[in-house]
């Protein structure tokens, strides 16, 4: 049969291993719950992506034209009176 010294050290011994076991599992959830949002976000944003219309190209723009020079009319001089 066991002492008391050593049953006393196998369960310090198998404390220590729950309290490790116990920190990797709230170490991990956290992680987990990080990794979800992330991945929720990224649906959210793959799905708006979808919905967007494509983009249509736009067509090159034409130059424009030099506008026609308007002809320059001489204006007659009023005849002096007398």
């Amino acid at each position: 049969m066991a002492t008391v010294k050593q049953i006393q050290f196998r369960l310090k011994g198998a404390k220590k291993t729950l309290t490790r076991a116990t920190k990797e599992v709230t170490t991990t959830k956290a992680r987990i719950k990080k990794l979800e949002a992330q991945l929720k976000k990224a649906k959210a944003a793959e799905a708006k992506a979808k919905k967007k219309k494509p983009v249509a190209k736009k067509k090159p723009v034409a130059k424009k034209k030099p506008a026609a020079r308007k002809k320059v009319v001489k204006k007659k001089k009023a005849a002096k009176k007398k």
